[in-house]
């Protein structure tokens, strides 16, 4: 598919949305798409980053800066010479705003965010840079982290409804994607808003049972606390459901859990690992760490750090804290940026070791791979294999023997086509 240059920052709605756009602005001409994360200071600072260096690759083009930064900061990007326009995150979904001439100054298309009710999949053709296919079925947050500003870029919590989700993916599936991911800002908090008020879990078993075509189904970022009976069943029992579980734990120490006004504590996350683990071994439980948070002394340092081992994440997300305006913990006692970075370097050793000691244990395995480009691909628990010799075409699923380490992932040999 033609289109704009797509430069896609933080997470992976994101990545279903910079799809959805690019299909909207496929003939808007020279166009380059900065999709923004504000999730920290140091991602709005990469995003500014990103532009200066588009703006310099190719000089002609016209920039559009969208995504959560550009909705909560509006006049920071539209303040850039190299920015044209500024679409906020409501409003990203309008084909009109992409084709324009630019002016003398960045005009700026934000609307209220908290306004928006509803929310729709987006409904690219297809995803042009992935071998796996990202589906919006939730966006927005109803809960307000004392540290996250994520609710004033993305609006409250809404829903798709089961039947768009279902034609969509059906339609991905006979594009022959063989993996879907589904995406939201506040993924368990998916169906009250909807007839019925379905949940994750009654979701996830309509796609299932609706489209049979599809091989491999992954969730992404969950909130432990809200993991029912139904969700928990699916997600250790399900073997179309992958084998990897990315959890919103944040912190490993209670105090500072309350203070950032999460909604579990400590051993409501090291129970709920435990009975992950206890009956499906082999899911790979990845985790978002903040290092640093306001009040943090040593003891609640060394508390979170644990908490790697404890709940054995081997995939760790470590971000160093950075206050974001407006929120409660920008206004509460801030630790030196020394010690934050120092904390955050001690967490990410940590969770690397965990993650080393996890690979080990997988060579000599055979793993079912989803190969991508570039040589290489994921297992079903989402360690990243590199194929020996030639690699596979892009989005097959593969039998793969795992050779040996490579980084921080795997080598291996594709023995057999399964899909």
């Amino acid at each position: 598919m033609s289109g704009p240059e797509l430069i896609t920052l933080g997470c992976r709605l994101n990545i279903a949305e910079s799809e959805a756009m690019r299909d909207l602005a496929r003939e808007a001409g020279d166009l380059i798409i900065v999709n923004s994360c504000a999730v920290t200071a140091e991602a709005v600072k990469q995003a500014r980053k990103a532009i200066r260096q588009a703006a310099r690759r190719r000089p002609d083009a016209r920039i559009v800066v969208t995504g959560c930064a550009a909705q909560t900061e509006p006049g920071t990007f539209a303040a850039m010479p190299e920015v044209a326009r500024v679409i906020g995150n409501a409003d990203k979904g309008r084909a009109d705003l992409f084709g324009f001439a630019a002016g003398q100054t960045a005009d700026i298309h934000v609307s209220d965010i908290m306004a928006v009710r509803e929310t729709a999949p987006h409904m690219a053709a297809a995803f042009t840079d992935h071998a796996r296919a990202f589906v919006e079925v939730q966006n927005g947050c109803d809960h307000r982290c004392t540290f996250c500003v994520i609710p004033y870029g993305r609006g409250n919590s809404r829903s798709v409804p089961a039947g768009l989700v279902i034609d969509r993916i059906r339609t991905l599936v006979d594009q022959g994607h063989a993996e879907v991911v589904l995406t939201g800002v506040d993924l368990t908090s998916y169906g009250p808003d909807l007839p019925g008020a379905p949940t994750l879990g009654m979701l996830v078993e309509r796609i299932l049972a609706h489209v049979p075509g599809l091989k491999r189904l992954r969730l992404s970022s969950l909130d432990s606390v809200e993991i029912d009976d139904r969700l928990f069943a699916l997600l250790t029992q399900e073997a179309r459901i992958m084998p990897h579980l990315h959890l919103s734990l944040q912190a490993g120490d209670d105090m500072i859990l309350k203070r950032m006004k999460r909604r579990h504590s400590r051993a409501d996350a090291v129970a709920m690992v435990e009975r992950l683990k206890a009956a499906r071994p082999d899911i790979a439980i990845g985790a978002d760490l903040i290092a640093g948070f306001p009040t943090e002394d040593e003891a609640m340092a060394a508390n979170s750090a644990a908490l790697i081992d404890d709940c054995d994440i081997v995939f760790g997300h470590v971000f160093p804290y950075s206050p974001r305006a407006g929120t409660p913990a920008a206004r509460m006692p801030q630790l030196d940026k020394a010690t934050i970075r120092r904390r955050a370097a001690h967490l990410r050793e940590r969770a690397a070791a965990r993650r080393a000691a996890w690979l080990s244990t997988l060579v000599g395995s055979r793993q079912e791979v989803l190969a991508e480009r570039g040589g290489g691909g994921h297992a079903a628990n989402f360690a990243h294999v590199r194929f020996d010799g030639a690699a596979p075409e892009p989005g097959r699923i593969v039998t793969t023997t795992i050779t040996g380490l490579d980084g921080d992932g795997l080598k291996g040999t594709a023995t057999g086509m399964t899909a």
